[in-house]
């Protein structure tokens, strides 16, 4: 069953109702979720109220792994669709480098699923997102779960499961490999984002570079993705996603791929009743 019937069949008795045009939202804010080697990682979490139990969005915030904060949140205008949203924080590539990021990103959905019944949500379901760094690395959380390298334990709730069941992924990075040759000032310089995230040239790093993206996890088991991207983005070149959505494709998975023509690196056009209505119909909402 695909998640836009999952949820459908969980948002029903929301929808029944009629969403509002202003829900009214409770919002828990700057909690935190684990702190590691003196710094803590905090999320905040919106709950639409008028649905019981409502399924959960993660957002993971976009900055080149070395910027944004998790106030910036994709998905917030989903609480007016009968969705709790999160958005985390995990380490900049200041303090660490890869696996860090995934490990926090991780460890708050472990906590997210312990503290489901506190906050009021449901985690039966759970889709992961994010634009840019945050589009990396909810396409990497996707695709890898029980890769024990890449789980960590931050924040601890270990019986709690890293699984997700859909992935929205604007703009992110999927093969290193393949962007040291497009991009190398980005992968094989000091200055370079990437080569900060790995710690180092992907010329370098291959092994790390490839277990850094998500293309190189992809398994016949993994969820259905939503993947987005503008066809003029210079900062993360669109055969990026070209490569996940390809992969995904030769393995049988469900991916949908929306082109954004004439989009950069963010921008106006990925608020677009467009953009917006094919994340709707991927969530199965109207």
């Amino acid at each position: 069953m695909s998640i836009g019937r999952i949820w459908g069949v969980v948002l029903l008795g929301f929808l029944a109702l009629g969403a509002k045009a202003e829900t009214e939202v409770r919002a828990f804010r700057d909690i935190v979720f684990a702190e590691v080697d003196g710094q803590e990682l905090k999320l905040d979490i919106f709950v639409p109220q008028g649905v019981e139990s409502p399924p959960l969005v993660m957002n993971i915030h976009g900055g080149g792994w070395s910027g944004g904060n998790y106030k910036d949140s994709s998905f917030q205008w989903l609480t007016a669709h009968g969705f709790a949203v999160a958005s985390i924080s995990y380490r900049l590539t200041d303090v660490a480098s890869h696996p860090a990021q995934i490990h926090d990103c991780k460890g708050a959905l472990r906590w997210l699923r312990a503290n489901a019944g506190k906050y009021g949500y449901d985690t039966s379901y759970v889709v992961v997102g994010g634009r840019s760094a945050g589009g990396h690395l909810a396409a990497l959380l996707g695709t890898t779960h029980g890769v024990d390298a890449l789980e960590g334990t931050v924040g601890g709730n270990l019986d709690q499961s890293s699984k997700v069941d859909g992935i929205i992924d604007f703009y992110g990075a999927t093969d290193f490999i393949q962007r040291s040759k497009t991009q190398p000032e980005k992968t094989d310089k000091p200055s370079g984002i990437v080569y900060r995230l790995l710690g180092g040239p992907v010329k370098g790093n291959k092994r790390i570079a490839k277990q850094a993206g998500a293309a190189y996890h992809v398994s016949k088991d993994d969820p259905p993705m939503l993947v987005i991207h503008g066809d003029e983005d210079p900062q993360v070149l669109i055969g990026q996603s070209e490569r996940i959505v390809d992969v995904y494709e030769r393995k049988g998975l469900e991916v949908e791929f929306l082109v954004v023509e004439g989009g950069g690196h963010g921008g106006e056009g990925f608020q677009s009743p467009e953009v917006r209505n094919a994340i709707r119909e991927f969530l199965g909402v109207e």
